[in-house]
């Protein structure tokens, strides 16, 4: 605790605005955590586990590919439909609001590693991993960041209602193991609720947070930034591509983030799907050989 205690000071101490952490405001992020040891409860099953992997993956690429390469930074282009059932799946990751994901990863690039970067990797893993966004001065979105954005009403809702989509979907996880029961008696709404609602959700939410912890202090660097950014393969296997991290800082506006032809880019793979049944039109990318 004391270590703790020194890091949130020395935090405090290194960057502009109010970093106090939040604790009220932190209640759920440490409920959510706390909830897992509910698995001793709930005991598992082979479905719950099937269901805790879809539900990470469809979030992770939510995150990867609509939040990140989709809305930061306009890799390809979509319908407002779309933009909205998949800006929906996100949030439902519990990483806060779309606008306020965007706002905080356009300032990432616009100051990587400085400090203006809301996560700058120079100031400790646990800072650019998790403390950053504990913190009062992270709360709030930076609106000026994603007027593009802001002019979708939709958007904009589901950033002031951020615990909707994740309500609805720890709910949904509840009914459906409740709807299995009679099929698979091994397992119920309150298992499937904490595998595939809240183990799958902190999951989730530390394999993005390590690419900006991991991901700019461990890995290759095939290309010259002014930043620390880095490759990392197995980042990559957990994050749906996210972890081609220095690949990603030199070639921000490119939905392809692994490059290279052994560089796996899940996300990137459901995107061209995508694109060939008219889901999602103007892939950007470049190409590999550029390193």
């Amino acid at each position: 605790m004391d270590t703790v205690i020194r890091w949130f000071d020395t935090a405090r101490r290194a960057g502009p605005g109010d970093e106090s952490v939040d604790w009220l405001r932190i209640v759920p992020f440490v409920a959510l955590h706390a909830a897992c040891a509910a698995v001793w409860w709930v005991g598992w099953s082979g479905v719950a586990l099937w269901v805790a992997l879809g539900s990470y993956a469809v979030r992770a690429f939510a995150i990867s590919a609509f939040f990140h390469r989709g809305l930061a930074h306009r890799a390809f282009r979509t319908g407002r439909i779309v933009q909205f059932v998949f800006a929906f799946l996100g949030t439902a990751a519990t990483q806060r609001g779309p606008l306020w994901w965007v706002a905080h990863h356009r300032n990432h690039h616009a100051h990587a590693d400085d400090r203006g970067d809301p996560h700058d990797s120079t100031r400790g893993f646990w800072w650019s991993h998790m403390g950053w966004f504990l913190c009062r001065a992270a709360f709030d979105t930076r609106i000026e960041r994603v007027p593009d954005l802001a002019r979708f009403p939709e958007l904009r809702w589901l950033n002031r209602y951020d615990l909707v989509p994740p309500v609805f979907c720890a709910v949904a996880m509840f009914a459906l193991g409740e709807a299995l029961r009679s099929v698979y008696p091994q397992t119920n709404g309150w298992q499937m609720l904490v595998w595939g609602y809240v183990v799958a959700t902190v999951v989730l939410m530390h394999a993005t947070f390590l690419v900006n912890s991991v991901g700019h202090r461990h890995g290759r660097r095939p290309w010259e930034t002014r930043d620390r950014s880095r490759n990392s393969w197995w980042l990559a296997a957990i994050t749906m591509g996210e972890g081609w991290h220095n690949n990603h800082h030199r070639h921000s506006a490119s939905a392809r983030l692994g490059l290279r032809w052994w560089e796996l880019d899940p996300a990137y793979a459901v995107l061209r799907a995508m694109a060939w049944v008219g889901l999602v039109r103007d892939l950007k990318t470049v190409s590999g050989d550029q390193g």
